[in-house]
């Protein structure tokens, strides 16, 4: 068995690494080939080029590297058509995935999503190309199966595959030991896994940090790093901002597990920041012309995923952005800002808030915790291989039957007359 992967995000890159090593504990037989990132390499996958490169966000980025993308979409068809997978499995990433989706169902190939693009939240209208080009639509999250499901497709919820990823991950126990100070709170700041998030969201959080600083003097704070050279960036702006702040790269998981509160970017690290019940402010600042065109869009009122699995309605009337003196505010468990503006005295308000009332900050780690209870099962990638590989079995043609073998109905025909069936 044969698949084809394409996953453009670090998050599907780890996404389709777990899923590729249950494919294989399931089908030995089985061979993993495609799009991915340093992850899904490690897992044995047969890399035609590193997508997660090319994870850009907005329309003029997309622009710049539009014709990287037409090839590696060509580079694939080519491949459908000559190799034909048994099937072609779509993780995240929904610009470029469409593309492959779409040419695999030219060429008669079975598609799956994985983890798919939160179409429910932002623009709608794409359920067309769900329906045209995916036959199974695997969800991570509960309401996700009913809400595909609705529009037409093919949906199953087999759960979110991040939480299969922290259930396994092993900390640095020496890291850990080295960091704990039980007399100095630690502030983690997560400010994206793309170098345009954190371009656009740390000096924010650096403002928030000064903030809190200058009223309790005693707090740490950390940033997590994704990649080296976003680390570069974070240590000349924490250097600029003149902070007592370390920079790390590779160790988001003990910054998280060390923190007493956290300040972070809206994307999946909200689920690990779930997992660990760790109380956070989320922040996506975005440029005026782009805040003005997901108003237009946006189908849903929070942007976190943590707060949309505590929401009582996935698409309420009231889809005004998350207000601080709302009425709705007590309820949310994640502040989050999702702004063109400069948010950081709210972020160093909530922030504050938790490290001086440790019975409000332990509140809301008990509500953390059984949300975390709830939602945050693992199983998602033996699930989704289980059902990938049921979904490949039925299709199958049946095995063509030897030529001196007669039909069904040909053979009652040439029975002994002695053996012939009775009429009933």
């Amino acid at each position: 068995m044969k698949i084809f992967f394409s996953a453009g995000e670090p998050s599907g890159d780890m996404h389709g690494a777990t899923l590729i090593r249950e494919l294989r504990r399931q089908r030995p037989d089985f061979q993993a080939v495609g799009y991915g990132g340093p992850q899904m390499a490690a897992a044995g996958c047969e890399l035609q080029a590193d997508l997660t490169k090319l994870a850009v966000m907005w329309f003029l980025r997309v622009l710049v590297n539009l014709h990287k993308f037409w090839n590696l979409a060509s580079l694939a068809d080519r491949y459908f058509r000559h190799q034909r997978p048994d099937a072609v499995v779509v993780i995240d990433y929904p610009g470029f995935n469409w593309w492959i989706a779409r040419r695999a169902k030219a060429h008669g190939i079975p598609v799956f999503y994985y983890a798919p693009p939160q179409i429910w939240a932002w623009g709608s209208w794409r359920i067309k190309k769900m329906r045209r080009f995916v036959d199974h639509v695997l969800c991570g999250l509960p309401f996700e199966a009913k809400w595909f499901a609705d529009q037409g497709c093919r949906a199953v919820f087999v759960g979110h595959p991040y939480f299969d990823h922290l259930q396994k991950e092993q900390l640095d126990a020496k890291f850990l030991a080295n960091h704990v100070r039980p007399d100095r709170p630690l502030v983690t700041i997560l400010p994206g896994s793309r170098t345009q998030e954190v371009t656009q969201n740390l000096k924010y959080f650096l403002r928030a940090a000064g903030l809190i600083h200058t009223y309790m003097p005693e707090v740490r704070f950390a940033v997590a790093s994704f990649k080296p050279h976003q680390a570069t960036i974070a240590r000349e702006a924490v250097a600029a901002a003149g902070l007592p702040i370390e920079v790390y790269v590779g160790k988001t998981p003990e910054l998280i597990q060390l923190a007493d509160c956290c300040m972070a970017v809206s994307g999946s690290v909200s689920l690990e920041l779930l997992y660990r019940a760790k109380p956070t402010v989320i922040l996506y600042c975005i440029s005026p012309l782009a805040y003005w065109v997901q108003a237009q869009f946006r189908k849903v009122k929070y942007i976190t995923l943590v707060n949309l699995l505590s929401s009582d309605a996935l698409a309420p009337n009231d889809l005004q952005p998350y207000d601080p003196n709302g009425p709705d505010a007590q309820r949310v468990l994640f502040p989050e800002y999702l702004t063109c503006e400069d948010k950081s005295l709210a972020i160093a308000t909530h922030l504050v808030g938790w490290l001086t009332n440790v019975d409000e900050r332990a509140r809301l780690v008990r509500e953390l915790g059984r949300l975390r209870d709830k939602v945050g099962h693992g199983g998602a990638s033996r699930k989704a291989a289980e059902y990938i590989c049921q979904a490949l079995e039925s299709r199958r043609p049946p095995v063509p039957r030897p030529h001196f073998i007669p039909a069904p109905a040909a053979a009652a025909e040439h029975l002994p007359a002695a053996s012939a069936p009775k009429a009933a």
